[in-house]
């Protein structure tokens, strides 16, 4: 989409460059004098069309990598370091600096989160308000787990105080599509629970990581938090073959975490916490209510231009009721307003990926090709940086947009008429995240909803696929994830349990009471978090 510069509004022009020269390792924001890489955004500010340059980041190297694994090995020093023998309160008042500061950034992140990925204004600032929500969640939950260990237990004779530990250094790798909420949904939970880290930023989204340089640097010790920027082949790999990550976090696509996964030389050692890709269905019973099932599937499918893991990627649609469907939501998809992300009420944004139009006109050129038609009047219709979401119905099995996580503005509808046609499409798909049930017939839905929970693990009844509340737990079957995020879930991702015991005596309770007294172990501890 094209447009001028003096119809941005005054707080979203680019009036700099963000050229980002450093990058953070064991504390110091160390200057990069070598190669850069141009960030440019889809987003034009000229008349005609024309991207925009955003600023510069480092295009680090192997050494630089290995630098920053070096340094959380050492901040982590076989678990003897500062961070993960640190007490819990102490470890708080590190993240409580750090989202006070992270906070003071809000205009900034903002403001880069549209130009970046083209996420609209109103999305844009939830997630940002979203992250530092999920932070300070993430410390009151730490803070219960904390009390909850406060006590000793005792079982035959033997007295246990049973804490959650660190498993050591954690390789974080975000997404672009939530480039800070998702990825902190990683890195804030690795940190608390006393793991060291090295963090790349996702490929778009990454200037956005740039206010937050400083913060993490006075917020936490020395190579506790250690932030590489540059290509994932060339600096995640290399961190995977040392074979001294102990944990790979990562919210992406399951080809690289199974390619990330395999160079690691000691797979039975690597502790793994991933986000991956769904093609999470909805299916539209025929007592549906139609105009519900309609509003939330347009949310489902082209919330951010349906680039979310958890969009809804294809529709089932009773042959009842499939016409009626199909018009209503057709209708409603081109009533959608496109536009820049600061407009008020787009719901439509330049997609950030350069290839993207043209792959998703390759799924609807090969859709049409095999029956399917263009339910839409505005469907497909192509800019440099958009195309408008189309609507395709009938698909089938044979097409690749039913087969591919499209992450794009395209929404197949398939028809059924035995709710076993798209059951056993869910049993045989790849994937295992969300569904999300129209109907209201009880008879009708208990017993699918008794299916669909040993299918996938979250079913949303009359409502659009989510990851939030963030309490609640967020995972997926087969190559969807592996491991759980939520607030409480994410804590015990990142940490193992771990215990010291001791035989009930007097020389041993004896000793056990003078380390409670004396308060000189941060691990044996009954005090109460407040």
């Amino acid at each position: 989409m094209s447009t001028a510069i003096n119809t941005i509004p005054a707080p979203y022009k680019i009036t700099s460059l963000l050229h980002q020269n450093t990058y953070l390792v064991d504390g110091e924001l160390k200057v990069w004098d070598g190669e850069k890489t141009e960030v440019y955004s889809t987003i034009s500010s000229t008349q005609d069309y024309k991207p925009t340059l955003l600023g510069t980041i480092p295009n680090l190297g192997e050494a630089q990598a290995m630098e920053t694994l070096n340094a959380a090995l050492n901040a982590y020093d076989r678990g003897q370091g500062l961070w993960p023998t640190m007490k819990v309160l102490d470890r708080i008042a590190c993240m409580e600096k750090f989202v006070t500061q992270m906070k003071t950034k809000r205009a900034e992140v903002v403001k880069l989160l549209m130009w970046e990925i083209g996420k609209n204004l109103p999305d844009s600032e939830k997630e940002f308000d979203r992250t530092v929500d999920y932070i300070y969640d993430t410390i009151e939950d730490y803070k219960q787990i904390d009390r909850d260990s406060a006590k000793f237990e005792k079982n035959d004779g033997v007295y246990a105080h049973i804490r959650r530990g660190p498993l050591g250094v954690v390789l974080c790798l975000g997404p672009y599509n939530y480039p800070l909420n998702e990825t902190f949904s990683l890195l804030i939970p690795a940190l608390i629970m006393g793991n060291t880290v090295v963090f790349k930023p996702a490929k778009h989204g990454v200037l956005l990581i740039s206010p937050l340089l400083e913060a993490f640097q006075s917020s936490f010790p020395k190579g506790v938090v250690n932030v590489v920027y540059g290509r994932g082949r060339v600096l995640a790999t290399p961190i995977m073959q040392s074979g001294k990550v102990d944990i790979l976090a990562l919210i992406g696509n399951s080809k690289s975490a199974n390619a990330l996964q395999s160079v690691h030389p000691k797979g039975n050692r690597l502790r793994m916490v991933l986000g991956l890709e769904a093609k999470n269905p909805a299916i539209i019973l025929p007592d549906a209510d139609l105009d519900l099932a309609v509003n939330e599937c347009i949310a489902g499918a082209l919330s951010f231009n349906g680039q979310r893991c958890t969009a809804l990627k294809v529709l089932y649609v009773h042959d009842s009721i499939v016409e009626e469907f199909n018009k209503r939501f057709s209708e409603k998809v081109d009533a959608l307003k496109f536009g820049n992300p600061w407009e008020e009420g787009v719901k439509l944004t330049p997609l950030p990926e350069v290839e993207k139009p043209a792959y998703i006109k390759e799924l609807i050129d090969d859709a049409t090709s095999k029956g399917a038609k263009l339910l839409n009047k505005k469907g497909g219709e192509i800019t440099e940086n958009f195309i408008f979401p189309a609507v395709l119905y009938p698909v089938t099995k044979e097409m690749r947009v039913f087969n591919e996580e499209q992450f794009g503005p395209v929404v197949p509808v398939v028809p059924f008429s035995h709710i076993d046609e798209p059951l056993d499409d869910m049993a045989e798909s790849n994937y295992g995240q969300q569904v999300s049930l129209f109907g209201k017939d009880v008879k009708t839905i208990a017993p699918l909803i008794d299916t669909l929970v040993n299918l996938v693990c979250r079913v949303n009844l009359n409502s659009s696929c989510q990851r939030g509340p963030d309490v609640y737990p967020f995972t997926g079957r087969k190559d969807s994830a592996f491991s759980t995020l939520s607030v409480h879930d994410a804590l015990r991702s990142f940490s193992i349990r771990t215990f010291v015991a001791s035989k009930d005596n007097a020389y041993n309770n004896a000793i056990l009471n003078e380390l409670l007294e004396t308060k000189a172990s941060n691990f044996i501890s009954t005090d109460y978090i407040l």
